[in-house]
This record gives structure tokens, C-alpha cells and sequence, in this order.
């Protein structure tokens, strides 16, 4: 089934702040079989600047594509495999601009996927198993990191935060995203429990904090103008 005509423009206004639960998101199907979807920010119709949850049933296909604007996937349950090879729980994976594959599930699964969202120039194939990695101290004591990818002003990270862990106040000149892997992320401005996707605009300031712990799939940098997948389509 093809994306209504009214969620084409779903927070496309990368400009204006958004907070979606997404485990409050109806699983919408998509044109193939076994393959469903949950929207949190699409600019488009089947092509199109999107971020989104997709889940794959067991023995589902997605057909050959290759990837316009670029591929960027965090595998949240289950097995994502292709012809590239098979990508566990905790897997981060880019597929740059002009990359191609046919993406199936022999048990199901479900991934965070964004589209057309990167520079044509960032050629980098990136597979990292988050689970066997090794974290860093962060900024503040209580914060270690993994850095996953860097381009230009883009970094893209997961964060683990120990319980009673305090960021500073600070700004994001290039605008920050985050989608909450476990536990419950904070700020002055409300907690955010696993599951929950952020989108703070460019020039936004916040001074974070967690009481419980938690750990977060954080990208920064990358919303500032002229955004990445934003060029127009031939033909549309």
C-alpha cells in the first residue's frame, strides 16, 4: 500500500521542534508483503526524505532498490539480512548514496531507517556491531559514548547515560536527533521513556539530564541548511 496523501508531509519543517512516541504509532503497511512501518518524519510520497520504523515479519522481502539519497539503519530486534550479509540486534549500518541491495528477515525484525538523508560526497559503507563495541568516557562523569559515523558537521552516536547523569546547557547549532534505545531520557522540557524519537531544530538549547539511566541513538549537525535529501526529485 502507498503512503497517504496525508502523511507526505509528516514533520517535513526540520526547522520546528517534534517528540513522537513511537510505540503509541500505528503499524501502517507498505507496498511489499510482511514488511509494515511506523512514520515519524517523511517529506514524500514511496520516494521520499523519511525516518522511520520498519518491521519485517519472518521470510519477508523487500524488492531490489537502490538507495537515492542514502541509507541509515539501527537494527532494534530481531535478524535484517541482504546479500551484503546479516545484521543483529544492535547493528548501525550505512549504505551511501548510489548503493543498491534486496533487504529481507528469515526470523523478523524491526530497524530505525532514514532515507535520503545523506551527502552524496560521505561514500563511507559503515557496519559497526554496537553490542561487541567498546564505549569511551563522554564529557561529564556518568556519560560514556560510541561514536558510529562523522561526516562534515554530521556525527552520529549512541550515548549511555548512568542514573543520576547531568549534560550541561548547551546548543545545537546544526540541530539534534535522538531516539531513546532504553530507559527515559530528560530535559527541562519533559521525559522521554525508550522508544521515543526527538527532533530539537538548529539553534535549540537544552541541558539534559537522566535519573534512571538510559541509553540513546543520538545524531547532531546534520539539520542545518541545505539539508541532505532535500534536492528535488526528476520528474516530481
Amino acid at each position: 500500500m502507498s503512503i497517504s496523501p496525508s502523511l507526505t508531509k509528516l514533520h517535513a519543517d526540520l526547522s520546528r521542534r517534534a517528540v513522537l512516541h513511537s510505540d503509541l504509532l500505528p503499524w501502517l503497511p507498505s507496498p511489499l508483503a510482511g514488511v509494515e512501518r511506523r512514520l515519524l518524519e517523511r517529506d514524500g510520497g514511496e520516494v521520499a526524505r523519511a525516518t522511520s520504523l520498519v518491521r519485517y515479519a519472518p521470510a519477508s522481502r523487500f524488492s531490489p532498490h537502490h538507495h537515492g539519497g542514502g541509507e541509515e539503519f539501527l537494527v532494534l530486534e530481531g535478524v535484517f539480512s541482504d546479500e551484503h550479509g546479516d545484521y543483529g540486534p544492535g547493528t548501525y549500518v550505512r549504505n551511501p548514496v548510489g548503493s543498491a541491495h534486496a533487504p529481507f528477515s528469515a526470523t523478523g525484525c524491526t530497524i530505525l531507517v532514514k532515507l535520503r538523508q545523506m551527502d552524496p560526497a560521505d561514500q563511507t559503507r559503515v557496519v559497526i556491531d554496537t553490542r561487541r563495541s567498546a564505549f569511551v568516557p563522554g564529557l561529564v562523569a556518568g556519560l560514556t559514548v560510541l561514536p558510529l559515523h562523522g561526516f562534515g558537521s554530521e556525527q552520529v552516536a549512541l550515548v549511555l547515560w548512568q542514573p543520576d547523569t547531568r549534560f550541561h546547557l548547551h546548543a545545537h547549532l546544526g540541530g539534534e536527533e535522538i531516539f531513546v534505545l532504553d530507559g527515559v531520557f530528560e530535559d527541562e522540557q519533559g521525559a522521554y521513556p525508550a522508544g521515543t524519537w526527538l527532533r530539537n531544530p538548529p539553534g535549540s538549547r537544552h541541558a539534559p539530564f537522566s535519573q534512571s539511566g538510559c541509553l540513546i541513538w543520538v545524531k547532531t549537525g546534520h539539520l542545518a541548511p541545505p539539508f541532505p535529501g532535500m534536492e528535488p526529485v526528476p520528474g516530481r
